[in-house]
Order: structure tokens, then C-alpha cells, then sequence
């Protein structure tokens, strides 16, 4: 009996969605910044192409999922066990944020 794991509080859970969105706010903010330079502001140009807004993404995905590794493996480490099973939660779902994190960085 000494595996079986106990289930985070409710207030674990508040807690640790409140650090997920401090996270995806302070990676937003970094990710827009850094990739500021890349892309055209205006779509509707002539001339446009999709390659530099295309760039502008795929950095965007790369540095965002190499922010959402580098911060599962940290807290899987650094985090008591019993808190440990909302990692996995909070990393599926940063996956999808990076998806919908391409709406406003393009807004």
C-alpha cells in the first residue's frame, strides 16, 4: 500500500493552474519578443509569401516546446512526489496552448 499515491488537493490543483498561466504569460510575452523581427506585420501585401511568417512560427513552436520540456523535467525533479501527477496534466495541455498561442502572436 505504500505505492498507492494520493491525489493532489483542490488547492494544489489552483495552485498549480495559477503557475501554468504565469508560465504561458511570461513564455508568450519572451517567445513574442524574441521573434518580434521575424514575419510581415502587414498580410495583405502584393508581393507576400508565407516563408517568413512561416519562420516565425516554427521558432515560435520550437522555443515554446523546448520551454515546456525544459520546465517538465525541471519540476518533475524538483516537486514532491504527491504533486507530481499534475505535471504530466499541465505539460499536455501547454501542447495545446502552443497552438493556440499562434492566434494572438499573429494579432
Amino acid at each position: 500500500m505504500a505505492d498507492v499515491s494520493e491525489k493532489s488537493s483542490a488547492s494544489a490543483l489552483l495552485a498549480g493552474l495559477l503557475l501554468f498561466v504565469a508560465f504561458e504569460t511570461v513564455a508568450f510575452y519572451s517567445l513574442q519578443y524574441l521573434t518580434s523581427g521575424l514575419g510581415e506585420s502587414n498580410q495583405y501585401q502584393e508581393h507576400n509569401t508565407i516563408v517568413s511568417n512561416w519562420v516565425k512560427t516554427m521558432v515560435f513552436f520550437v522555443a515554446h516546446l523546448v520551454l515546456v520540456i525544459v520546465a517538465m523535467l525541471v519540476l518533475s525533479n524538483r516537486l514532491p512526489r504527491r504533486y507530481r501527477g499534475q505535471v504530466m496534466g499541465w505539460f499536455y495541455l501547454a501542447l495545446l496552448m502552443s497552438f493556440v498561442l499562434i492566434i494572438p502572436l499573429f494579432g
